[in-house]
């Protein structure tokens, strides 16, 4: 008896560790970048496998809403209030990592256009032949705000025309393989894509800058570990990755 009272405890506990070894992270485009960049370091503070899935921000929201299991979610300030007060982020958890501005991209060897202006930048959407940005119905921040400002600069007409609408993903990727000739997205979307050139932010006065802040499935049962990584991305040793991936701290 005592021999099976020590054996069920044994395949508690290493049920208890396999459990606590991974820690699933849903992440905005945006971010999965400096993800990728910090795994080494999160999976030695977590104490485990870290697994990261990537969407837009608003793909991710309707996940978590239709009950998808998850330990961390690396989404827009919005998003995660709106998630805490459903029951689907731990209060009192949500905290603000870092910001990213939109930047235009070409293929790597074509002509830089100006777009040092809001006029320069507003010429060179018009004498592309082709745009690229994500789908605003994606859900993706980025999209929703190049979709508004289009409007605002007087012509969302002209450049709806010859846009290419991306579900997800980098846009840079489709300007690569020649499938638009200008693209406009995120920054940290931009730089790891080979055979683009970042041409530069948008102008001061029309930038774009998106929040992206953590917090803890309210489910979560490694609870521990998931406030381990959420240390380590909103902690100094973040900061150099950050600067690298094109963001800033809020």
């Amino acid at each position: 008896m005592t021999a099976l009272v020590f054996a069920a405890a044994l395949a508690a506990g290493a049920s208890r560790a396999a459990a606590a070894a991974e820690v699933k992270v849903l992440t905005a485009g945006a971010f999965k970048q400096v993800l990728l960049a910090l795994l080494p370091e999160l999976e030695k503070q977590a104490g485990g496998k870290v697994t990261l899935d990537n969407d837009t921000v608003g793909a991710l929201t309707k996940r978590i809403e239709g009950g998808e299991s998850f330990d961390l979610a690396v989404l827009a300030p919005a998003a995660l209030e709106n998630l805490t007060g459903k029951g689907k982020i731990a209060p009192a958890t949500s905290t603000k990592l870092a910001r990213v501005g939109v930047g235009v991209v070409v293929k790597e060897g074509a002509p830089k256009p100006d777009i040092a202006s809001v006029e320069a930048f507003k010429k060179a959407l018009l004498a592309a032949k082709s745009i690229a940005y994500i789908d605003p119905a994606a859900g993706g921040s980025s999209g929703i705000y190049v979709a508004g400002l289009l409007e605002k600069l007087g012509i969302a007409g002209e450049v709806k025309a010859k846009s290419k609408l991306i579900h997800g993903g980098a846009v840079a990727e489709h300007i690569a393989k020649g499938e638009a000739e200008l693209g406009i997205h995120q920054i940290s979307e931009i730089l790891p894509v080979k055979g683009i050139t970042l041409v530069g932010p948008l102008p001061a006065e029309i930038q774009n800058y998106t929040v992206y802040a953590a917090g803890l499935g309210a489910q979560t049962k490694v609870p521990d570990a998931a406030k381990a990584v959420l240390t380590v991305l909103s902690g100094p040793a973040a900061a150099d990755v950050l600067k690298s991936k094109g963001m800033e701290r809020p």
